[in-house]
C-alpha cells in the first residue's frame, strides 16, 4: 500500500467524528445509521454499540459493512468486515475509542459492545482538486 495514500486516508478519518455505517439485515435488506468512530491500526475503524441496537443484531448475522466518512470536499467510501472485539483485545480498542470520545466512558455501564472494521476496499475522493483526486486501495483477503 502506498504510504502517501494511507496518510491521506488516515488524516480524513481522524478529522471526522461521524460516519454512516450500512449493515445487512437477516432479511437481506440494507440498513444505515450514523455512528461515532475512531481510527484503529492499519486503517481499521472502531465503534461501539448497544447489544439491543439494530446494527448489533445485523452484525450477528452478516459481518459485511460499508461506511461513508466525510462529505465535501473529501470523502471516503469504505467496505469491510466488522468483528466484535472481545477478551484480550477489548481493552485496547476501548482505549482507542475513549481517547477520541472521552464522554463515551459513561455508557460503558450499559454493556456496550465494541467492533473493529477490517478494510477490504477504500475509495478516496477530493472534489476540491481539478481534476478530482480519486484513488482506491484494495486489501488482500486474509
Amino acid at each position: 500500500m502506498n504510504d502517501d495514500k494511507k496518510k491521506i486516508i488516515e488524516n480524513l478519518i481522524n478529522q471526522n467524528r461521524l460516519a454512516v455505517l450500512s449493515t445487512i439485515t437477516p432479511e437481506n435488506e440494507s440498513e444505515s445509521a450514523i455512528m461515532e468512530f475512531s481510527a484503529g491500526d492499519n486503517l481499521e475503524l472502531v465503534f461501539d454499540t448497544l447489544p439491543t441496537s439494530r446494527k448489533y443484531k445485523n452484525l450477528g448475522k452478516n459481518k459485511t459493512v460499508s461506511v461513508v466518512i466525510g462529505w465535501e470536499p473529501a470523502t471516503i467510501q469504505y467496505e469491510g468486515t466488522a468483528i466484535e472485539v472481545v477478551a484480550n483485545e477489548l481493552e485496547k480498542y476501548k482505549q482507542i475509542h475513549f481517547h477520541k470520545f472521552p464522554d463515551a466512558v459513561k455508557f460503558e455501564k450499559f454493556d456496550m459492545k465494541f467492533f473493529k472494521i477490517i478494510p477490504k476496499w477504500i475509495r478516496f475522493t477530493d472534489v476540491s482538486k481539478q481534476p478530482w483526486e480519486v484513488f482506491e486501495i484494495e486489501f488482500p483477503v486474509s
